[in-house]
C-alpha cells in the first residue's frame, strides 16, 4: 500500500492506492460527518497517502469531512487532489436536484471554467478544507459526456482561451504543484493535450478490467507528453464488485454479459473479481495510482485485502484468449 510512483514530471509521489471521496458527499445515498471522516481514517491506517476530493461532492461535504479527517497529520507526508469548474452557490429553495443527487450542504454548483472562476473555486476549497495546500488541481467534468456537444465546445473554449491561463499562473507561482482534468471520457483529454501541458488525468471508468479503450489513443499520447493516469472508478461504478450499476446507472445487457464472462474466468482461478480490477489498472506505468471510492469504512477494510490477494499469472492469459483483455493491456506480474 505504501508504494508510490510519481505525478508526471513533478516531485509529487502518490501512493498507488488512493482514496476517492465522492462517496464522503453523500450525494447517491446519506452519510454522515463521523462515517466520512471514518473511512479518511481507515485509509490514513492502511498507508493510504493520496486523498482526492471535490467542490461537487456532497455540495461542499466531501471537502469539509476530508480536511476535518487530515488536518493534524503532518501535511509533508500526503498528497491531496481537488478540482475546479464548478462554483458552489446558496440554495435558497428546497427543489430537489434534478439528477437526483442528495445535498448535504446548502448549495448548488454553477459550472464556470473561466480564469476568474478557477481563482475562486480555489480560494473556497481552502475555506472548505481548512488547509492551506492543495497539491493537485483538476478541472472537473469538462467534455461532452457531461454536457453535451454544443454546450461542450463552448466550456472548452473557455477553458482553452481562459481557465488554463489561472492553471498555468497557480502552478508556476508554486500554489499547486500539478494540474490536470477529472472526466469519465477520454476524447476530451486527447483535445486538452493539443493545448495544455498538463501533469495527470484523472480519468474514471474508462481504463479498467472491464474498458481498454484508451490503449488505442490517449495512453500513448501521455507516455509521450509525460502526463500520468489515475484511475478512478476501477470498481466502473460497482459492476466488477458484484453490483448492477455501470456508469453510475443500470448496466446494460451487454455490460453484464461482459462482466460474467470476466467473472467466470476470474472464479477459475478461485480469485474475486474485484481483486483482478483493483490491481489490473496498474500493470500500466502511465498509471500512478487507483482510487475507488468506498462506501464505509468497513467496505474499505473489506476490500483491502484484494488490492494485494496474489493473481497467478493463468489469469491474465486466460482472460486474453478469451478476448476479454485488449491485446497491447500490460498485466500485473
Amino acid at each position: 500500500m505504501r508504494e508510490k510512483r510519481q505525478i508526471g514530471r513533478t516531485r509529487l509521489q502518490v501512493t498507488t492506492l488512493g482514496l476517492g471521496t465522492a462517496t464522503l458527499g453523500g450525494s447517491r445515498f446519506k452519510i454522515s460527518q463521523t462515517e466520512g471522516q471514518a473511512i479518511v481514517s481507515a485509509a490514513w491506517e492502511a498507508g493510504v497517502r493520496y486523498f482526492d476530493t471535490a467542490p461537487f461532492y456532497g455540495a461542499g461535504a466531501a471537502e469539509h469531512r476530508t480536511g476535518d479527517a487530515l488536518r493534524d497529520h503532518d501535511r509533508d507526508t500526503w498528497v491531496l487532489s481537488t478540482k475546479v469548474g464548478r462554483l458552489l452557490r446558496p440554495k435558497t429553495d428546497t427543489a430537489p436536484s434534478p439528477d437526483g443527487r442528495l445535498s448535504p450542504m446548502p448549495f448548488e454548483p454553477i459550472y464556470d471554467y473561466s480564469y476568474d472562476g478557477i481563482m475562486r473555486s480555489v480560494e473556497d476549497s481552502y475555506q472548505r478544507l481548512g488547509l492551506a495546500r492543495i497539491d493537485i488541481l483538476y478541472v472537473h467534468d469538462i467534455g461532452a459526456y457531461q454536457h453535451g456537444p454544443e454546450l461542450h465546445a463552448r466550456y472548452f473554449e473557455v477553458l482553452r482561451d481562459s481557465g488554463y491561463r489561472a492553471l498555468e499562473e497557480l502552478r508556476r507561482t508554486g500554489v499547486v504543484s500539478a494540474i490536470g482534468i477529472g472526466v469519465n471520457e477520454k476524447e476530451v483529454l486527447i483535445d486538452a493535450l493539443a493545448f495544455g501541458d498538463w501533469d495527470a488525468f484523472l480519468l474514471a471508468g474508462r481504463y479498467t478490467l472491464l474498458e481498454q479503450g484508451p490503449l488505442d489513443d490517449l495512453i500513448p499520447l501521455c507516455q509521450d507528453r509525460g502526463t500520468s493516469l489515475v484511475i478512478g472508478g476501477p470498481l466502473n461504478s460497482g459492476i466488477l464488485a458484484g453490483r448492477d450499476t455501470w456508469n453510475y446507472a443500470p448496466a446494460p445487457p451487454e455490460v453484464v454479459e461482459r462482466v460474467r464472462q470476466i467473472e467466470t474466468v476470474c472464479q477459475a482461478h478461485k480469485v474475486p473479481l474485484a481483486a483482478a480490477a483493483l490491481q489490473f489498472p496498474l500493470a500500466h506505468p502511465v498509471v500512478a495510482s487507483v482510487i475507488p471510492g468506498p462506501r464505509s469504512a468497513a467496505e474499505f477494510n473489506e476490500n483491502l485485502p484484494l488490492f494485494t490477494l496474489k493473481i497467478p499469472p493463468e489469469l491474465w492469459s486466460d482472460l486474453r484468449n478469451e478476448g476479454l483483455l485488449h491485446p497491447g493491456a500490460p498485466v500485473p506480474a
